[in-house]
């Protein structure tokens, strides 16, 4: 049988090394030895002696990510084996968390990582409920961090003297360091006559980087 379809680039090869690599712009593979953390639904497929557990937050975390549908819903895959992680064709970036990083990421955009990871999911420092509630998962220790993101990212860099402003739905993350707040683009008034639609930001000060994705659609919104 021949086609474009059985293309080198599309074939998935034995696993040179332990631990998360890319299989390509759209997916990552994971080579199980022990235990890795995936967000939940994220496997596509896997071969080996593997098992896949719904990995429990405590209840704190159960109640923000049903009070605001953020957060991050967990897995664990245990055992030995190859697995492969991907959610909706977004691209996929594979980031090396050493020891002293601090990375703040959306849950939407987390799809699996090291288990030498420590992640905590936090509320946004001065973006509460009025601000969407947003609570991100806050990323410490050594290791992998695969995120997902619709389209390319723009990396944009923060400092004291030039603060960034951006979308609440176009956030993917940023360094956890960075100091937060809302911005109001508008007056009220303004918005009540339907006004432009940009009229809250998250406000990113100090010394950093943020993530954006090229988009603003939701996923409730994409689904339908």
């Amino acid at each position: 049988m021949k086609s474009d379809l059985f293309a080198s680039e599309n074939l998935a090869r034995a696993a040179e090394t332990p631990g998360m690599s890319l299989q390509n712009a759209k997916s990552v593979k994971y080579n199980v030895n022990g235990e890795m953390l995936a967000r939940q639904g994220s496997m596509v497929a896997f071969r080996g002696d593997l098992q896949f557990e719904r990995k429990g937050q405590g209840i704190g975390s159960m109640l923000k990510r049903a009070v605001t549908g953020e957060g991050l819903a967990l897995m664990s895959v245990r055992g030995r084996g190859e697995a492969w992680f991907a959610h909706q064709a977004g691209n996929c970036f594979i980031i090396d968390i050493e020891h002293g990083d601090a990375l703040t990421v959306n849950g939407r955009n987390v799809l699996c990582f090291d288990p030498t990871l420590s992640y905590e999911i936090k509320m946004v420092k001065g973006a509460g409920m009025t601000g969407g509630g947003l609570f991100n998962s806050v990323f410490t220790g050594t290791g992998k961090l695969a995120v997902v993101c619709d389209g390319h990212p723009i990396i944009i860099p923060v400092t004291a003297q030039a603060p960034v402003y951006v979308d609440t739905d176009a956030v993917v993350g940023w360094s956890a360091q960075l100091e937060t707040g809302l911005h109001r683009s508008q007056s009220v008034g303004s918005m009540i006559r339907g006004g432009s639609g940009e009229a809250v930001q998250l406000m990113l000060r100090g010394e950093g980087f943020v993530i954006v994705r090229p988009s603003e659609v939701t996923e409730t919104a994409a689904a339908h």
